[in-house]
């Protein structure tokens, strides 16, 4: 149990897949405790997979999910929902449902099967609306909202949810670039002023290395490499993981790494 002792949420010898298709084998993995994770890696290599598995959305076919300490496979889902939230890619609410009416449904683990909601309720859902930028577009319903204004929602909703650890399956997927830099910027927001644990799924390099305390390469059916986007991002790393040749450089502004793809070099016309 060596990673579990080392972050609220870690996975030991994970062996993943869906029916006959394993994706992933005896994966070790550890999630830096208060800092924000991108998990990257090509199509189908098994890191939406991997996020799933640490949130419980699929059981591994071997290995254990450690949170705070204990096997997540014997927890209760209740227990489970009190620390940990996960944002699936392109979730699905009802016609019609609020801004405020969806934020609700994050107090659901910590209210009893026939409770009201309570005044204190009311208030971490304020709490939530304000802290997403939310609070003038509360009674909106969401099938009016942009896609950035429906996916900062979703985040109020996990948020509402008061949980350490907020898990998202590509929380940029379908937005231009302008709201994916919105959500961003929200979630580095609420991983400095509260300290939230984040876990994201990015296709965009440039985004990992911009957003990212800590980044896991998924490649071949495991983990190639984690560490700093300083340390992991280099040419060789970017070949090995997508099979591309790229040029990475100091960002001219923050100095974090640049990764540029290089266009494969054309035959000379004859």
């Amino acid at each position: 149990m060596s990673n579990a002792a080392q972050s609220r949420l870690a996975g030991e010898r994970l062996t993943l897949g869906y029916a006959a298709l394993q994706v992933l084998e005896n994966v070790d993995v550890s999630i830096p405790d208060g800092r924000i994770t991108a998990l990257i890696g090509a199509n189908g290599s098994g890191k939406s997979t991997l996020l799933k598995a640490l949130g419980r959305i699929i059981e591994p076919a071997s290995g254990t999910v450690y949170l705070d300490g204990k096997e997540i496979s014997a927890m209760q889902g209740r227990a489970i929902a009190q620390k940990l939230a996960l944002l699936p890619q392109s979730p699905v609410s009802p016609d019609g449902l609020t801004v405020r009416q969806l934020c609700r449904f994050g107090r659901h683990p910590h209210k009893g099967l026939l409770s009201r909601t309570s005044a204190h309720d009311e208030d971490v859902v304020d709490g939530a609306l304000a802290a997403t930028g939310l609070t003038d577009l509360a009674s909106r319903p969401l099938d009016r909202l942009s896609g950035g204004q429906r996916q900062r929602a979703w985040i109020a909703m996990a948020l509402a949810q008061e949980t350490p650890i907020l898990l998202l399956d590509e929380p940029t997927t379908y937005l231009d670039i302008a709201h994916q830099l919105e959500v961003l910027e929200l979630l580095r927001e609420l991983n400095r002023d509260r300290g939230c644990t984040i876990v994201m799924v990015v296709h965009d390099l440039n985004h990992a290395a911009q957003y990212a305390d800590h980044i896991i390469a998924v490649a071949d059916g495991g983990i190639h490499a984690a560490g700093s986007p300083g340390e992991l991002l280099t040419p060789e790393l970017i070949k090995a993981v997508f099979g591309i040749d790229a040029a990475v450089v100091p960002h001219p502004v923050d100095g974090t790494p640049l990764c540029l793809p290089l266009a494969p070099a054309r035959e000379a016309s004859r």
